[in-house]
Formats: structure tokens, C-alpha cells, sequence
């Protein structure tokens, strides 16, 4: 028989410690529960809250402007509710609220608020749409804004890397959308720009967002953008498909962006419109996009974690960049490009690699593909003083490469189906992760490299139990 009085007392313990806001109300509407993290959310304290019904805590809200209130009078939950709005201490806050009644035998017997901090989160947004919003408008900045990334940049001879750059050629002088898929670090983003950059909208706009960054609750409003009035303090704000019209609108690692985004982000390429959040009219937009993806995406599809209709609606035009481990003939290419490049940087005088460097990286897996061996590269150049030649000597203690590389060659004696051999050594890595992180997700994401959705994708395809005794 479980003690009450223990287990009540454990539970205040376990809500007082949360990060998230709780707030617990009974079927009146007094306050019963009120955490630490909430008080400083609201800026008030206990004593300022409990037992007191609501709206005498907040006299200037009405009964429908409370969640709380509106889930003890409808008996429904309401599921990521964004709430902006001034506290006691008269600081802009942004929560993210799910707020649900608490029934038993069909009797409403209070409610239950948990309140997500959104607030620093929420600014950096606002500063991302607000600098964004500079380099477009007026259009004379736009003719001031440097074109990043051309195809003559793009290094490499390989027929894998050759091809690619040929289907984009034919994607720059069509309009259709382009799914471009590759390893992370491959160069996605060089292609895309490259892409627009040969178009017939390179005088447009080129906007970029990394679907992995940000919260969907923030990237909605990212997207469509906000109206004045629509929570407290927002102001008229073009999202980014506004401020792409004309032009290229960059969806990064759009196999990161949850079902229910992917919905919304589908209706505004069929209706070729948007609605601001809070707004009441739709507002057109002539807008090409081009997607990156760092996973197999038809792949997600069939997995059912990607919807059909919109990976339709973006691959159009398939890129596939193949990983550099596929292209090593290019590894001396690019790390002649990259030398040249740090020595004038970083004022130095390298000719060359020496050939144990060069043997060295020719032999490395490149699991992070160009964007490692670059940032290898310029580590080394940080490390030389006077010399003409970038040695293994010049590699920075972190840079465990030649350990490495012996790790990194398959055996000798493979033999049989590579993509069944890639699924053994995938496997095992993921089920190390697992195990080292103790079954959490999120740790095991990180120690892997890869985002959180991703992983979990990943768990479902290989049959790996996401808890590892």
C-alpha cells in the first residue's frame, strides 16, 4: 500500500525541481499548485498566488484569456499554445503552453498548466526575421549583399560530384522545386546557392533556415510570419516566405521539420499564399524552394516519418552530393583550395601537404566529408610558423587523425552487399550510442552526431530498442 502522504510530498519535491512552469488549479479556479519555475516565468511568488481564484490574480485578463480557465470550462485540452504577453515584473515573456482538465469518472476536477520558457528563444527569432528583413529591404541593399557561392567554386572532378553539378545546372534554368540530399558537411547549401545564383531569380532574395534549429512553435511564426495583435506585444512581422517572394526560399535539413509543420509548410506551396499568424487575410508569394536533407528522404517517407504529398511537392529536381570518402581522387584538389585559402587568411606561406599528410588524408574516413577535412585544415594552419609545408606535425592535439584511420578502413576481407555491410556498422554504432547515453535519446543523438528526429528515425529503420538494458 503506497503511503499518501509520501507520495504527495515526493511530488511536490519532483514539481518544485522542474524546469517547466506548472501551475494546478481546482474546479473553481484556485490556485492549489504554483512551482518555483513558474513564479519566475510570471514574475510572482506562491503566496501571491495560491488559493486565490485566477482572475483576482491576473484582474485584467477575462475568463477566455486563460488556458487554464478555458480547460476547466470545456473539459478539452489545449495542446502548444503560444503565450506572449507582459509580466508582473514588467518583462516580456514567451511560453509555450499545454494546459488539460483533470477528469475522473467524467467530473472536472481541476486543471493542469505546464508552461515552457520560450522567452530568449523568442527574441533570437524575432532578431533572425529582423536581420533578414535588412538584407532584403530596401532593394538598393539587395544589389550591396555579396553572392556567396557560384558553380565555379565548387571543387571537384569526380564523376559522382560531376553529375551533381550537372543536374543542378539543369534545376538553375528551370523553376521547379529541388530536393538536394547528401551527407552533413558535403556542401548542401553551396549547391543551393549556386543553384539560385545561376537562375532567373538571382536578382531575388536568397533566405535559408536550418529546420533543425528552432522549435516548431517558433519556426511556424519564422515562416508565416506575425500580425499585430495577435498575443500581446506582437507586432507586423513578414515571415520568411515573405521576405523569399521573388526568389529562393532554403529549407535545411527539412527532414528534422515535424509532421504537423510539414502540413502547413505544404498548404503555402499549394495555395502559393500564407497567412501571417493572428492575421486574416492571405498574402501571396511567388517562391522557389530548394530543401536539403542530411537523410535518405524517400526513405523517411516509407518509414512514415516524412509526408508523401510534400516530399513530392520538393523533389521535383534530385540532387544527390556524394559523401567524400566516394570522391577521394578530389581530397587533394580540395586541400590545395583550402591551403591557399588559410595561408592567405591566417598570413602564412604553405606551398603544399607533405606526402605523409596527404597519404593520411586520402585514407581517413572524412565521416564530417569536406566540412571536416576544412576545418582540419585551417586547425593545422593555426600551427605553423615559418614553414612552407603542412606536416602531420602541424595537427592540433584534438585531431586524433592517423589513430584513426586504421579504425576507419573496412577490413581487408569484405566481401558480399556493401549497403548490407554500411547497416551492420550503422547498427552497431547506434546500439553503442544507445548504450553509452543509457537509453537517452537525446545524449545518444549528440554522441552520433546526428538530430534527435533523425536518430530516432534511424532506432525505427534498424530495429534498435530506443531502451538499452
Amino acid at each position: 500500500m503506497i503511503d499518501t502522504t509520501l507520495f504527495l510530498n515526493a511530488m511536490q519535491i519532483i514539481l518544485q525541481t522542474l524546469e517547466e512552469g506548472i501551475h494546478i488549479v481546482d474546479s473553481d479556479g484556485r490556485s492549489v499548485l504554483y512551482n518555483e519555475a513558474m513564479a519566475r516565468i510570471e514574475g510572482l511568488s506562491a503566496e501571491d498566488v495560491l488559493g486565490k481564484h485566477l482572475l483576482e490574480v491576473f484582474p485584467s485578463w477575462s475568463a477566455s484569456d486563460s488556458t487554464l480557465l478555458s480547460a476547466l470550462s470545456s473539459g478539452r485540452t489545449v495542446d502548444q499554445r503560444r503565450q506572449s504577453y507582459l509580466n508582473f515584473n514588467k518583462r516580456r515573456i514567451t511560453t509555450i503552453n499545454t494546459t488539460f482538465p483533470i477528469l475522473s469518472d467524467g467530473v472536472i476536477l481541476g486543471a493542469v498548466e505546464v508552461a515552457k520558457n520560450y522567452t530568449e528563444v523568442d527574441q533570437l527569432s524575432e532578431k533572425i526575421m529582423d536581420l533578414q528583413q535588412k538584407l532584403i529591404d530596401p532593394p538598393k541593399a539587395r544589389s550591396r549583399t555579396p553572392r556567396k557561392y557560384t558553380f565555379d567554386m565548387l571543387i571537384g572532378r569526380h564523376p559522382l560530384y560531376m553529375n551533381a553539378i550537372g543536374i543542378s545546372k539543369k534545376a538553375a534554368r528551370a523553376d521547379s522545386n529541388v530536393l538536394i540530399e547528401g551527407e552533413t558537411g558535403t556542401g548542401k547549401e553551396l549547391f543551393a546557392q549556386s543553384i539560385h545564383n545561376d537562375s532567373s531569380r538571382r536578382d531575388g532574395p536568397f533566405v535559408a533556415v536550418n529546420c533543425a534549429a528552432m522549435p516548431d512553435t517558433l519556426l511556424e511564426g519564422i515562416f508565416f510570419g506575425t500580425a499585430k495583435g495577435s498575443y500581446t506585444g506582437a507586432e507586423d512581422r513578414p515571415g520568411l516566405f515573405e521576405q523569399a517572394n521573388g526568389g529562393t526560399l532554403f529549407l535545411d535539413e527539412i527532414n528534422s521539420m515535424s509532421l504537423p509543420l510539414q502540413a502547413k509548410i505544404l498548404r503555402a506551396l499549394q495555395e502559393c499564399s500564407v497567412r501571417r499568424l493572428g492575421g486574416l487575410k492571405d498574402l501571396f508569394v511567388d517562391v522557389r524552394i530548394i530543401a536539403a536533407s542530411n537523410e535518405p528522404l524517400h526513405a523517411m517517407m516509407k518509414a512514415g516519418a516524412f509526408r508523401k504529398d510534400l516530399y513530392y511537392r520538393v523533389n521535383v529536381m534530385n540532387v544527390q552530393i556524394p559523401a567524400l570518402r566516394d570522391r577521394r581522387e578530389d581530397i587533394p584538389l580540395l586541400t590545395d583550395h583550402f591551403i591557399r585559402h588559410y595561408s592567405g587568411k591566417l598570413g602564412k606561406d604553405v606551398w603544399m601537404p607533405s606526402p605523409e599528410l596527404e597519404r593520411a588524408f586520402k585514407d581517413y574516413a572524412w565521416v564530417g566529408n569536406v566540412r571536416e577535412l576544412q576545418n582540419v585544415i585551417e586547425s593545422a594552419m593555426a600551427m605553423v610558423s615559418d614553414e612552407n609545408v603542412l606536416g602531420v606535425e602541424h595537427l592540433p592535439p584534438h585531431v586524433d587523425l592517423l589513430e584513426r584511420q586504421e579504425r576507419a578502413r573496412p577490413p581487408e576481407s569484405f566481401e558480399g552487399d556493401l549497403a548490407a555491410y554500411l547497416e551492420r556498422v550503422e547498427r552497431a554504432i547506434l546500439e553503442d550510442c544507445m548504450s553509452r547515453s543509457g537509453g537517452n535519446v537525446s545524449k545518444a543523438a549528440r554522441l552520433a552526431g546526428v538530430s534527435r528526429q533523425s536518430l530516432q528515425y534511424k532506432l525505427k529503420r534498424l530495429g534498435v530498442p530506443i531502451v538499452i538494458p
